[in-house]
């Protein structure tokens, strides 16, 4: 029952994202008598502000209607997280000097929903609305809010910094490659994989060893460290860029170190072997020290 519950769960938070990410709609059905590049100009609009509240005003209600309880706030969260990502597309392929933040949008939203739906395939029973981690912490918000009055603030004051193009290339690089690193990661330990740090052994977990674990020993790690990086640097943020180095470096330093002693109490020798052969992944990050005395 769990299972069966637990595998609809991640179906709704598909289609739920997928009408979300339908408010595309909009601007192709302007489009038919008219060029993209006027496209952003609508949606920022009177008329066009209307046409996107009463989208969401309709598909809110649509899952109100078809979800309760629990699945509702599945679904809403999906579909917020669709609606994003469609938005993030409009104002990429627009004719505007917000790509770049289009970029991110797309992004952060696709970030936080392949992570729901990643761990409803290969964990569903951890699977919760923390999976989504859009609550992931305080610190985490601040963040994010930090980067976007930074990148408004600039683009206000100095707009030539948000064009440089080859920089904000370079931070999607790191964004794709660093997401694809943490899915391949977490696809690859399976049921092996869990949000939150265990400190119990289930009967199921094994020293995962291969894939990419093969060139690192925290891989997920690994990946988000340069995903949060790499957003800053897409919207050519410099000081949100030295804050989420040396705050994610930080996080990930003392994360992996309370992982570590889990992981020594779990395996023992065997972790010890895998531990002097494979490296964290991450810069200056070396993991728990152990006393050979």
């Amino acid at each position: 029952m769990a299972g069966n519950k637990l595998a609809l769960e991640g179906k709704i938070s598909i289609i739920s994202f997928i009408l979300g990410l339908g408010v595309v709609i909009i601007p192709l059905i302007r489009t038919f008598a008219g060029h993209l590049d006027w496209v952003f100009d609508y949606l920022t609009g009177v008329r066009g502000k209307i046409a996107i509240a009463v989208y969401i005003a309709v598909l809110n209600g649509f899952l109100l209607i078809i979800y309760k309880g629990p699945l509702y706030k599945v679904a809403v969260r999906a579909c917020f997280l669709g609606f994003t990502f469609g938005c993030g597309l409009i104002i990429s392929f627009s004719q505007t000097t917000w790509t770049h933040f289009g970029w991110y949008m797309c992004s952060m939203s696709f970030f936080h929903y392949s992570e729901y739906l990643v761990t409803a395939i290969i964990n569903p029973r951890s699977l919760s609305l923390d999976s989504f981690l859009l609550n992931h912490s305080v610190e985490y918000t601040v963040a994010a809010v930090s980067s976007w009055v930074e990148f408004t603030i600039e683009k206000l004051s100095i707009p030539e910094l948000k064009q440089l193009s080859w920089l904000s290339l370079v931070g999607l690089v790191m964004v794709l490659c660093g997401d694809f690193l943490r899915k391949s990661a977490m696809l690859t330990a399976g049921s092996n994989f869990n949000h939150i740090v265990q400190n119990e052994k289930a009967q199921s977990h094994v020293l995962v060893t291969d894939g990419v674990y093969a060139f690192f020993r925290h891989p997920s790690y690994v990946g988000w460290f340069y995903w949060s990086i790499g957003t800053q640097v897409m919207l050519c943020n410099p000081v949100c860029i030295a804050g989420y180095t040396m705050a994610s470096w930080r996080f990930f330093r003392e994360r992996i170190e309370e992982e570590e002693l889990s992981l020594l109490h779990f395996f023992g020798e065997d972790y010890l072997e895998y531990k002097k052969k494979v490296g964290t992944g991450l810069p200056f990050i070396s993991g728990i020290r152990i006393n050979s005395s």
